[in-house]
């Protein structure tokens, strides 16, 4: 390892080498709380379920404040024979660093870390607070992580704004900042037939047939028209299963597991509706389960947004793009409780594949940009 390595880049090949698949936190929490407690910040742990979750925060002045929020847990590396090096050797080679979670989202922890290091160096007596918010259960369930965790300790910290890690560059980095996310609500579908042996039809009633016209009209509803900031709400079927596995019987059930990604101008209430109303235009027997697993979200906060663009284009010399494009993060766990939540991170082009890597120049930029924005919101 060179000797001119920047920290930043240290810190997240110490985070990559440590094998965090989710939620198994590997040591990662318990190495930054004891880091960042160098430095002056307090930090509260709470494991709930088999998930490490950990609020580290400095500071305690009037004044403004920022979180931080990450995950230290990564999704597993598939096919080895498929890395160029170990998933967890965190490799640099022509100046890119190879390795499963360096942008999802190892290096964007490291430069958080590094970020708040250096401004309370700079600054001991800052004004307001800044924190860092980790979670291992981003990857899996999102159950025992920020969804609980969050509640906790909005009940102790005030925030006024979040900025979430996830990789939300393109091309370039800093080229693109999520300023909200879809909601995303779990639908399954349960459509009642009549089993019976596929040589006697007509003692049966089919429920894929039954089914067939309304999930051919599910595919084509326009759910809503979305608004300038989200696009319209989308249905996507994931899995479909009916039959007992005997090539010789009519199924008397069919399962149906489906998403709405969906914009704020629809709610849950709003596509249920929907969907009963066209399950019932077919004259179907059904039954329909929801999961929830996160409402929409948007952030309005003209300070916030222009804080973030001028700190992008002071260390990285573009303007980025605002949209609410992608999947889900846990930003719609902090946002629900009055936190202006913003994602802004690494390139997502090789996230949850084989060979993710990033380009040393871009954690180290990145972690520029968010020591400038500290600067620029906790000194205005």
């Amino acid at each position: 390892m060179s000797t001119m390595e920047p920290e930043v880049i240290s810190l997240a090949r110490q985070l990559i080498r440590l094998p965090s698949y989710t939620p198994d936190d590997a040591g990662c929490q318990p190495l930054l709380m004891n880091r960042l407690g160098g430095h002056g910040f307090q930090g509260e742990h709470h494991r709930l379920g088999e998930v490490d979750n950990v609020l580290m925060w400095h500071g305690d002045q009037p004044g403004p404040a920022l979180m931080f929020l990450g995950h230290t847990d990564v999704v597993p590396p598939g096919d080895l024979k498929s890395w160029r090096h170990d998933p967890l050797s965190a490799v640099i080679e022509e100046g890119v660093l190879y390795g499963r979670g360096v942008a999802d989202m190892k290096g964007s922890v490291a430069a958080m870390v590094l970020a708040m290091e250096k401004f309370v160096g700079q600054y001991p007596n800052h004004p307001g607070k800044v924190g860092l918010m980790l979670t291992s259960d981003e990857e899996g369930e999102a159950i025992d992580g920020v969804r609980r965790f969050m509640p906790m300790m909005a009940e102790k910290h005030h925030f006024d704004w979040c900025l979430v890690g996830e990789p939300s560059s393109s091309e370039s980095l800093g080229d693109t900042v999520r300023v909200g996310r879809r909601g995303s609500l779990h639908a399954n579908i349960t459509i009642k037939g009549k089993q019976g042996h596929v040589a006697y039809p007509q003692n049966a009633s089919n429920p894929v047939f039954l089914a067939g016209s309304a999930i051919a009209e599910m595919g084509q509803f326009q759910w809503d028209q979305g608004n300038d900031d989200f696009p319209p709400t989308s249905f996507q079927i994931s899995n479909i299963h009916a039959g007992t596995g005997v090539p010789n019987i009519i199924p008397g059930v069919l399962e149906i597991t489906a998403n709405f990604r969906y914009a704020p101008v629809s709610t849950q209430a709003s596509l249920a509706k929907q969907l009963s109303g066209i399950l019932d235009k077919y004259g179907l027997d059904y039954e329909l389960d929801w999961v929830l697993s996160g409402e929409p979200f948007y952030c309005e906060d003209e300070t916030f947004r222009q804080a973030v663009s001028d700190s992008i284009a002071a260390i990285t010399g573009i303007r980025p793009e605002f949209n609410t494009a992608g999947g889900t993060s846990d930003g719609r766990f902090v946002a629900p409780h009055g936190v202006a939540t913003m994602e802004l991170g690494p390139i997502n082009k090789t996230i949850h594949q084989v060979n993710e890597c990033e380009k040393v120049s871009h954690l180290v930029q990145l972690e520029g940009i968010y020591l400038d924005l500290l600067k620029r919101l906790l000194l205005k």
